[in-house]
């Protein structure tokens, strides 16, 4: 059986989006791995991706069919179905594709220094321009350097880090160890934002060693992109800002004893709501009701969200 586990969820409406990530898997320098493709009730079939493959790319790939259950819930799936030989487990969003030396890098770098969580930087287009490259983190407080070519950095503290800018993060960059393929899962009920981040984090907690490379290992693709594609007057805009809340929520436990942290991500969870109350408020100016069905539900949850709505109401009424 092979080191590497590659786990694709899929859910797309084009044909053409899988096979174009797999022929960067196939392509990769670094060749011991299989693969999992989890098809996630997608409109376009996965099997329909894979027929005019070669039999022994084929071969290579095990699709596993489930209702849909959402980017973390097919990656659960993923997970859950690696092969207990497999060292590590690679994720790769079915729209983006790897660099060739991706898997070569992440394997010397966790062999070289006992890693079992590992991110290569990504790049992309112009609308993924709050991205950063890993190695813009050399400036961070304590970042130790551990090889030049590639570049291979530590942070004594990643998850704090992470908490005032993840856009150095994406999950096709990321390689985890046996130790977190074994304990760590997403939030499959985050399916519209974040549960990306809370699995991100709670990698970065229980990851003996994590370890960043500056060199790109993924090339952000063009498919159906969930949290990027819904538009902020839309019904599911109100339903990301209330996920993306409750990821905030879920994440400020992990910090309990941390008050800086806890400090950030009440920021971000202010901001979320902001967000959400400006999104309602749009939509009444043109004539549409809100979602007063979820805003209570919200407000059942997060009392602060009244706050909010009378500090934007009074704002307004102000000028």
């Amino acid at each position: 059986m092979a080191t590497f586990t590659i786990i694709i969820p899929f859910y797309q409406r084009e044909d053409g989006i899988l096979r174009r990530a797999l022929a960067s898997v196939f392509a990769q320098s670094y060749r011991d791995f299989d693969v999992l493709v989890v098809d996630d009730q997608s409109p376009y079939p996965a099997e329909d991706e894979l027929k005019p493959l070669g039999a022994e790319e084929r071969s290579r790939i095990t699709v596993i069919r489930q209702a849909n259950a959402g980017p973390g819930g097919a990656r659960n799936t993923g997970l859950d179905n690696v092969p207990a030989v497999s060292r590590y487990a690679a994720f790769l969003d079915s729209d983006d594709i790897w660099t060739p030396d991706h898997l070569q890098n992440a394997y010397s770098a966790m062999q070289s220094f006992d890693g079992d969580c590992y991110w290569a930087s990504i790049h992309g287009g112009e609308e993924f321009d709050y991205h950063f490259g890993i190695a813009d983190l050399e400036k961070s407080e304590g970042a130790h350097r551990l090889s030049d070519a590639p570049l291979i950095i530590e942070l004594p503290d990643i998850a704090g880090v992470m908490l005032k800018n993840w856009a150095f993060l994406h999950m096709s960059c990321m390689v985890i160890g046996r130790p977190l393929i074994e304990t760590v899962r997403f939030d499959a009920a985050l399916r519209l934002a974040a549960e990306d981040v809370l699995f991100f984090c709670d990698c970065m907690l229980a990851a003996r060693q994590v370890l960043l490379c500056g060199e790109a290992g993924a090339l952000r693709g063009e498919g159906i992109n969930i949290f990027h594609g819904v538009d902020n007057e839309s019904p599911q805009f109100l339903k990301q800002q209330f996920i993306t809340w409750m990821a905030l929520d879920r994440l400020e436990t992990r910090f309990a004893a941390r008050p800086n942290e806890i400090s950030t991500i009440k920021d971000y969870k202010t901001r979320a709501r902001k967000m959400a109350l400006w999104s309602q408020a749009k939509r009444m100016r043109k004539a549409r009701l809100p979602d007063f069905r979820l805003l209570f539900h919200w407000a059942c949850r997060d009392p602060a969200l009244f706050a909010s709505a009378f500090k934007l109401a009074g704002g307004k009424f102000s000028k």
